[in-house]
């Protein structure tokens, strides 16, 4: 176990590394475990981040991973009730398949039919969507909130879907989404058709993103653009989600959930333009954590110490 510990920290720490090897050796019959269930697992920084959060925090648990294919989902909720493994998480492909098996679910996860984040109380497996409010929280960081803004959300895959649920769930006035006519499309759509019933005060509306003349007019009165697909990601680092430059403006904040480059090129056009608020994806990334970290203990992950010591990077607090 302690392998996957060395090869998860990317950003080497040989007195980290050796404090987390120590709190493993400290496991008992007492030692309270949550997992990953998910394929692949091998890569995941989540065993590093939850460990050295319980470390910090003087909790006698282990997070490990175990790779699970989404056929096998049923059986392994069923190993987590049955061994009284506390809480976990859930990545692809199985978080569609752990709603369904979950007994209760949280306003988000229900709405979007999947779930990140499950805890067992006693043997009742309640589920959530931390990736949404990961998203909001770091807006939160940097002193903005959805709460009656306008939003253009480009992107229709699972990171989207949250987002647009979590920005619905905290009172935004207005959702356009664009996304090309696809299998996501629709099932984005499907998922909005919820959300009217459930938040009828928001005004969402989904439209095909080779419309480009609505594109623009909806990003000319927005308050807050947000990049939710692979457009800009690496090796692709030249390529901007937009059919023009000119859509951006000085008083347009813009969020890009990629993190790798850390400054994607529509970060950059976004500064270049002035915008009030430029943020990117590690924040995301990390604050999902932060979520699932609260729901498992009640307590606050140590975000800019995780962010340092794990992730290599310096959160603003």
């Amino acid at each position: 176990m302690n392998k996957h510990f060395d090869s998860a920290l990317r950003h080497k720490n040989s007195d980290l590394t050796e404090k987390l090897h120590e709190h493993h050796r400290g496991i008992s019959g007492h030692t309270k475990l949550y997992c990953l269930l998910g394929n692949p697992v091998a890569h995941s920084l989540s065993p590093a981040m939850y460990n050295y959060s319980f470390l910090n925090h003087g909790i006698d648990a282990c997070y490990t991973a175990f790779k699970v294919s989404e056929e096998d989902m049923p059986k392994a909720l069923s190993a987590v009730c049955a061994l009284g493994i506390k809480g976990g998480n859930v990545t692809m492909p199985g978080k569609t398949a752990a709603a369904k098996l979950c007994h209760e679910l949280s306003d988000a996860a229900e709405i979007i039919g999947a779930c990140n984040t499950f805890v067992n109380e006693g043997g009742r497996l309640i589920g959530h969507m931390t990736d949404g409010l990961g998203f909001t929280d770091s807006l939160r960081l940097r002193g903005y909130a959805p709460e009656q803004k306008r939003i253009v959300l480009l992107g229709a895959g699972g990171a989207a879907t949250a987002i647009l649920v979590q920005c619905a769930l905290e009172q935004a006035a207005q959702i356009h989404v664009f996304n090309r006519r696809s299998p996501r499309f629709i099932a984005i759509g499907q998922v909005i058709e919820r959300l009217k019933d459930h938040q009828p005060s928001v005004d969402i509306h989904l439209f095909d993103w080779t419309d480009v003349q609505q594109l623009q007019r909806s990003i000319a009165a927005a308050d807050l653009l947000i990049n939710a697909t692979n457009i800009g990601m690496a090796p692709h680092i030249d390529q901007l989600p937009l059919p023009d430059v000119n859509c951006l403006r000085d008083d347009l904040a813009v969020a890009d959930i990629i993190y790798n480059p850390e400054e994607t090129k529509l970060m950059k056009c976004a500064r270049e333009k002035g915008a009030p608020l430029v943020i990117g994806g590690h924040g995301m990334l990390l604050y999902q954590g932060r979520a699932a970290y609260k729901i498992f203990t009640g307590l606050e992950m140590p975000v800019k110490d995780v962010g340092r010591e794990i992730f290599g990077i310096e959160i603003l607090e």
